[in-house]
């Protein structure tokens, strides 16, 4: 579903007929597969085509937002029409000429989804399931959810920026339940890559769902947690969703736009330890956040946000520019069609440092070492937060003790990021989905292990 750039310049120039300031038109193509494999047997096989456009005209720093599905040039002009007179401020807009984004893509693609045949996809969630119930007696269950996803895009703006992008995600994910007749406990692993179904060349499916049956198991020998204030090691990869929710969410324009942050305000101040250098870099290749362009057709960027644990930069979209005089930084991004783009994070992380894990348990006399996080909620304008472990250690005496459970992280990001004491050298990212106003998006998480000081850990001991 391809536009001439004539006809995109067109659709622009009749958004902006009754007056606005800019437009953009985002048009999409999505292409998706979905299998879930449940009680030794596929459950669903989901697959369709999600298309549409959505159009938006901008007049200081409001907007107005329309969208419609399945779209030809008649159906878009008509739209167009519609959202000029939604927005009408008297004053026709200025529409630059279209110039096209040339890249180089970051996403190489090897095997698209569409050549899989889907007994070859149904083959993986098989072989996930018969890995998990072999790795142990007490796998009672294993669910598998696997996932592709095809987008390709095109973005158009008064401004002149036009681009095309086509995104390619690959998905699984693995939850294992163990019982011991008397315990139930459940373990999960979920990679994704912005690749195709080359991704199981590199990550088996057995190897996702034996580390989900390994932590099932494991927490059925678990004791349950210390509570109390506490040292704490976070570790890598998945460990990065404390930053994410916590803090990236309160440097997005989003909020620090509308002063709604705790950040707002702060450019160029320590608001953290001087250990804490953190990044939002959209053009990792074939990271599971990547782009090539953002949703308002700007090149992604590598965008270092704390720098020696000073505040040197925010996310920030076309409304975010407006709002707070910041430059753009390639951080626009929505769900679909039928959501306004924001200021997102894409891949964010605590970029390495010096320290060793073995080092960083070595220091604590009692605490907790986090291997795995799971789930939470976040207040972004406070940045109070309230994080479940899914996998975690009592330390006692500079070494890693017995395993625990019912471990939760209580506290407020801009105190975390003071409190930062190591940070390790053993980087690594996890696989997530983060919600927002444009919708759920895909974003990597990241970081090397973490001491933290003094944060409070809630349990049921």
């Amino acid at each position: 579903m391809e536009f001439s750039q004539e006809t995109l310049s067109g659709i622009l120039k009749k958004a902006l007929s009754r007056g606005g300031d800019y437009a953009d038109i985002f048009i999409e193509e999505t292409v998706k597969t979905g299998i879930t494999y449940d009680s030794g047997k596929v459950k669903t096989i989901t697959s369709g085509i999600v298309a549409g456009a959505g159009l938006r005209v901008i007049t200081g720093t409001d907007f107005v937002y329309m969208y419609a599905g399945d779209v030809d040039e008649r159906k878009l002009l008509k739209l167009a029409d519609d959202i000029s007179a939604a927005a009408n401020s008297g004053k026709t807009g200025v529409i630059s000429s279209l110039v096209p984004y040339e890249y180089s893509s970051i996403i190489p693609v090897s095997v698209f989804p569409d050549t899989v045949a889907l007994p070859k996809k149904v083959e993986i969630v098989e072989r996930a399931n018969q890995a998990g119930r072999e790795y142990s007696q007490k796998i009672s269950e294993v669910i598998v959810r696997y996932l592709d996803n095809d987008q390709k895009v095109s973005v158009a703006t008064s401004e002149g920026r036009f681009s095309r992008d086509r995104r390619v995600r690959t998905r699984l994910v693995v939850q294992c339940i163990a019982t011991d007749g008397e315990k139930r406990e459940t373990g999960m692993s979920a990679p994704g890559r912005s690749m195709g179904f080359e991704m199981y060349d590199s990550i088996s499916p057995e190897s996702i769902a034996r580390e989900a049956a390994r932590i099932a198991c494991l927490l059925l020998e678990a004791d349950y947690a210390p509570q109390g204030k506490l040292p704490v090691v976070i570790d890598n990869g998945f460990g990065g969703v404390i930053f994410h929710e916590a803090c990236g969410h309160a440097l997005e324009a989003t909020s620090v736009g509308k002063n709604a942050s705790v950040f707002s305000g702060k450019l160029n101040e320590q608001i953290a330890s001087p250990l804490v250098t953190a990044i939002d870099d959209g053009t990792i290749p074939n990271a599971w956040g990547s782009a090539n362009i953002d949703d308002e057709a700007h090149p992604t960027q590598k965008n270092i946000l704390v720098k020696d644990g000073v505040l040197v930069s925010y996310m920030v979209d076309k409304l975010g520019s407006l709002r707070m005089d910041h430059p753009f930084t390639g951080s626009s991004r929505r769900e679909s069609y039928k959501y306004a783009p924001t200021s997102r994070m894409t891949n964010t992380y605590i970029a390495e440092g010096a320290s060793s894990l073995d080092e960083m348990i070595a220091s604590i006399n009692d605490g907790l070492y986090c291997r795995n996080m799971g789930g939470g909620s976040v207040n972004p304008p406070t940045t109070d937060f309230n994080f479940s472990v899914s996998e975690a250690y009592h330390i006692q005496k500079g070494k890693i003790g017995k395993p625990v459970k019912g471990a939760s992280l209580i506290g407020k990001g801009s105190e975390i990021l003071m409190n930062i004491e190591m940070v390790g050298n053993n980087m690594d990212f996890g696989t997530g989905m983060c919600g927002s106003l444009s919708g759920s998006i895909p974003t990597n998480v990241g970081q090397p292990a973490i001491k933290v000081s003094g944060l409070v850990v809630g349990g049921r001991s």
